[in-house]
């Protein structure tokens, strides 16, 4: 540590303070509540593990050891999920004076034997995202490859955990859970969507999918999909309010579309083109697509060659 440093710490520390003093975003410091992101991260690893046995850990399973495996498994994800809930529940009572320590520990009881109870169901609809994912993809070697090694699934499955915990009311945590797939694919669903059975996501960079979403069953979208607000500019006045689309079953849209308000409805068995931008809403049976692009090229020879030309480009 230098002396210049040394000789103006107190001043340093002095300042920092104060900031965490006088600004309400800083002044949260106490972070012995607060639900912490590694085990949550933890939670999603086991909780994949029950979801597809054999495929995320080294042990090899047979149909007589197979329910003591699931056994333990959910022993230690009810663990961490009681501590992670009990948290976020606090930290958020900690903010508004909600509950009594008695009524904190009922609702993470209630809302861990609940999600558990959905287990089956997650597990279900995960299944068929699989199922669409091999059907509709035929660079998909097997089964196999996908669990292991599609950004879709993935994505897809932490959202269908994630999501439960939302219709819990869960604080914190089903963010952090969809948040961290973001983080790992490119792909951004927000917990609070509603899809459907048979979801399948190709690529899947760039998707984004709004908290007030609806998708159908044998919904079909490729890389960079936006399924958003048409406007945030009211802020928090829109909470509850229906911002994003809704995607009715047997949809498929390609690369680049946008599809944007909660007014938005597209109907059964449509096709959206790459590239599309729609604010309105758009019939069953409907194939949308671009107008063909015109391309201008210009030829790089040198300037006595040179000439110029349009070609019509299909997409």
């Amino acid at each position: 540590m230098s002396r210049e440093f040394d000789k103006n710490m107190r001043q340093l520390v002095s300042e920092i303070a104060a900031n965490y003093r006088q600004n309400s975003i800083l002044s949260e410091y106490d972070s012995s509540n607060l639900a912490d992101k590694v085990e949550i991260i933890e939670i999603l690893q086991e909780l994949r593990q029950l979801i597809f046995p054999g495929f995320f850990d080294r042990k090899k399973l047979s149909n007589s050891t197979i329910e003591y495996y699931i056994g333990d498994l959910l022993i230690s994800i009810e663990e961490k999920l009681h501590r992670q809930v009990k948290c976020a529940l606090l930290h958020k009572s900690h903010i508004n004076n909600e509950y009594s320590d008695t009524y904190l520990e009922e609702q993470t009881n209630e809302i861990c034997l609940k999600f558990f109870k959905m287990l089956p169901k997650i597990q279900e609809y995960i299944t068929t995202d699989v199922q669409a994912t091999y059907d509709g993809d035929p660079a998909a070697g097997d089964i196999e490859q996908i669990i292991f090694s599609y950004p879709g699934i993935f994505a897809v499955s932490i959202y269908r955990i994630a999501h439960e915990l939302y219709k819990l009311s869960v604080p914190y945590i089903p963010r952090i859970m969809t948040e961290y797939a973001h983080n790992e694919t490119g792909i951004d669903i927000h917990s609070g969507a509603q899809i459907g059975k048979y979801f399948f996501i190709d690529h899947g960079t760039g998707v984004v999918i709004g908290e007030t979403c609806i998708i159908g069953e044998n919904v079909k979208i490729y890389q960079g999909v936006t399924l958003g607000a048409l406007s945030t500019r009211g802020g928090q006045n829109l909470q509850g309010v229906k911002r994003h689309p809704t995607i009715e079953d047997n949809v498929t849209i390609y690369s680049g579309a946008s599809i944007l308000g909660g007014d938005t409805v597209i109907g059964k068995n449509t096709v959206i083109g790459g590239n599309a931008f729609i604010t309105k809403s758009v019939p069953d049976y409907t194939t949308v697509s671009v107008k063909n692009p015109e391309l201008k090229f210009k030829n790089s020879k040198p300037k006595e060659f040179e000439q110029e030309f349009i070609l019509d480009w299909v997409i």
